[in-house]
Order: structure tokens, then sequence, then C-alpha cells
């Protein structure tokens, strides 16, 4: 009865998070329109960061009967503890999207190309994030391993769209401070990316009880 009870509160930990992750996905996409359809969506983006923080509250409250009332040994309080890990990347995200969203607003001339490219990194933050919480839910490693390794994409993304702005810069000074700017968001789409790989990480740790950059620990 004990484990039968474990495992509904499990399966309604796993629901919270995929939902806490559509948010994300929800406010990130959000957040991009802003840049490169020019529609006024900041406000809604803010919404869904507060959804997002309600949704971390409600988790870290199951994570918490979880661990009081069921007392999980092993296997299953990795997954609880690294539960409780992962929201907090979730939650950043959920910021990183309402910053995002705030340059956007304001920011000026952008160079089509970089344009191009913002999207596609946005894309790829997004596949990053919606891939990490999956693989949780799934209780798939490589699938964990996948988000890791996509990260380089990410990563040469970013410097891509850094390299043109800063080009652009040097041959245009009128639109420096809206070049900067869209470095600044293509650097918070990289930094959503690497909440991704956190997360990813945390699922290995719940599959395997090791973490990267950590002793392996056993439970």
């Amino acid at each position: 009865m004990a484990r039968s009870r474990f495992d509904e509160q499990l399966e309604t930990l796993n629901v919270e998070l995929i939902t806490m992750g559509a948010l994300c996905e929800d406010a990130t996409t959000s957040a991009v329109k802003v840049l490169l359809e020019d529609v006024p969506l900041a406000g809604q983006v803010e919404e869904y960061e507060e959804e997002i923080n309600a949704k971390e509250r409600q988790i870290e409250s199951i994570c918490m009967r979880l661990l009081l009332q069921q007392q999980p040994v092993a296997g299953d309080l990795r997954v609880v503890s690294s539960a409780l890990k992962m929201i907090s990347d979730l939650e950043r995200i959920g910021d990183q999207a309402v910053d995002i969203a705030e340059i956007a607003r304001s920011i000026g001339f952008v160079n089509a190309q970089s344009k191009t490219h913002v999207a596609e990194i946005s894309k790829a933050a997004i596949r990053m994030t919606t891939g990490a919480v999956d693989s949780f839910v799934k209780r798939d490693l490589d699938a964990a391993h996948a988000v890791m390794a996509y990260d380089d994409t990410v990563d040469a993304l970013f410097d891509t769209i850094r390299d043109e702005l800063v080009y652009w810069i040097s041959e245009d000074h009128a639109n420096g401070e809206a070049c900067i700017d869209l470095i600044m968001i293509a650097k918070y789409f990289e930094r959503i990316g690497d909440h991704a790989v956190n997360i990813a990480e945390w699922v290995e740790f719940s599959l395997t009880g090791e973490h990267k950059g950590a002793r392996p620990l056993s439970m």
C-alpha cells in the first residue's frame, strides 16, 4: 500500500514537472516573439514567470511530502532530491525569459542575419529544456546525455551571433547599442541551455548516483 501511494505521488510530481517545463517553453517562445515578430507579449512573459514560480512552490511541497511521509530510500530518494534541484534551474529559465522580453521590447535596429541566428539559438535552448525534463520523466539516461551534448550547438550559435554583431558594431556605430542588446539576448539563451544541462546532469544523478563535478554518491 505504501509503495502504491509513493508511486501515485511520484506520478503527480512527473506531471507537475512537465507542466513547469511547458510553462518555461511558453515563456521563452513568447519572449523571442517580442524580438522577432515585434509583438507586445512582454506582459504575457511575466505572467508565465509568475506561474512558473507558483509551480516551483507546488513541486517543492510535493517533494517535501514525499520525503517526510514516504521516507524514500536509495533510488527513490535520488529521484526526489534531483527534482528539487531541477525546479531551481527551471525557475531561472523563467527569469531569463523575462529578461529577454524586457530587452527585446526596447531594442532598435536588428540585423536580419543575426535575427535568424537568434531564432535558431532560441529553438535550440527550448529543445534542450524540453528534452531535459522529458529525460527525467522517462528515466532516459541516453536522452539526458543527448541534452548535454547538444549544449555545444548552443555555444557555437552564441559564438556566431557574437562575432557577427561585433562586426556590425565596427561597421555601423549608430546601431551599436542595439547590437549589444542582441548579444545579451543571445547570452541569455546560452544560459538557458546551461540550465538545461544542469537538469540533465541531475537526471543522470537520479539514475546512476553520480553527478558531474562531484564525487560519486551512493544512497
